[in-house]
């Protein structure tokens, strides 16, 4: 697929495919005349990398191992060597993660707590919201 319905595809843009490029996050071909060229794989790594980078990753933390991400499957992780580096930065973000989280829904408890119609998703029975 082109760099554009790679970006339809995952809803972003082309310029961020471009940077994600750059930044050695993803990878692609070059058609004879000169046109970027992603295979269907593409679309979870780029799903992936976006996902990391909006829950705080750096650029630098998703090179590390968000090729861990791209498979689901089981021999993938067997022919990969771990490193004690990319380890340190999973485990240190999957800690910050889980504290926001953490922090996240103990927010919605406490609003839920207080305001219990928030709990349901319909604004039937809400009275006094004009």
């Amino acid at each position: 697929m082109l760099i554009g319905e790679l970006a339809s595809a995952t809803g972003t843009t082309t310029r961020a495919l471009r940077y994600y490029e750059e930044q050695g996050l993803l990878g692609s071909r070059r058609s004879p005349a000169g046109y970027r060229v992603y295979g269907p794989e593409a679309v979870t790594r780029v799903r992936n990398v976006r996902d990391l980078l909006a829950s705080g990753f750096t650029v630098e933390n998703v090179k590390s191992f968000v090729r861990y991400l791209d498979s689901d499957l089981p021999e993938v992780f067997a022919h990969t060597e771990s490193c004690a580096a990319n380890y340190e930065v999973g485990a240190r973000r999957v800690a910050e993660l889980q504290e926001r989280i953490d922090s996240l829904t103990r927010m919605r408890d406490t609003l839920v707590r207080r305001m219990p119609w928030l709990a349901d998703s319909t604004t039937e029975g809400v009275r006094g919201c004009d």
